[in-house]
């Protein structure tokens, strides 16, 4: 009985990992859309642009990890509030670069960098052994959690579950759902 309960309590901790490192990810996204008017995705691909210098929507996607459909919806309204721009290229007219503006810029560079940029400085201070044993659990827990087959790129943004009609008003209906970004 004694084993029991020292599992459901090391279970119950797990699970309150997860869910602070899930809280934190949120937080850093609603601090990010309160102070600047930005979600995550919409910094990581400003962020894109302004190393590039100029960029396709499609090499945003592969460098990035997201569908070029997900990426021409943030250009689209990254294009709107002036943070870009996008032209033809001179070289070759089937081709559309984008490229940031100076309003673009002036934003980047009044904020924060981005969550993973710390995880990432912090991460590369551990010693090999334990950067593999954290990948290992992690891989335990995805597969724990029947998440294996969750298409996801690393950026720590957060979420929301959309139920296939979206027309539904009120509680979402039971069913297959999507996992969307909020207002990317």
């Amino acid at each position: 009985m004694e084993n029991n309960r020292d599992a459901t309590s090391v279970c119950d901790d797990v699970l309150i990992a997860i869910r602070r490192i899930i809280q934190r990810i949120d937080l850093h996204s609603k601090r990010l859309v309160k102070q600047f008017g930005l979600t995550g995705p919409q910094l990581i691909i400003l962020r894109e642009i302004q190393q590039a210098g100029e960029i396709t929507a499609s090499d945003i996607s592969k460098a990035i990890s997201v569908s070029q459909a997900t990426v021409t919806g943030i250009l689209d309204r990254l294009e709107k509030r002036g943070y870009l721009v996008r032209k033809k290229s001179d070289r070759d007219r089937r081709r559309v670069l984008v490229k940031i503006t100076s309003a673009g810029e002036h934003l980047l560079a009044a904020a924060p960098p981005l969550m993973q940029e710390s995880f990432t400085t912090q991460f590369a201070k551990l010693q090999t052994w334990e950067q593999h044993m954290i990948l290992s659990a992690l891989h335990r827990l995805v597969t724990l959690m029947d998440a294996k087959q969750i298409d996801a790129a690393p950026l720590l943004t957060t979420s929301i579950l959309v139920p296939p009609s979206e027309e539904s008003k009120g509680m979402p209906e039971a069913g297959p759902y999507r996992t969307t970004t909020v207002n990317p």
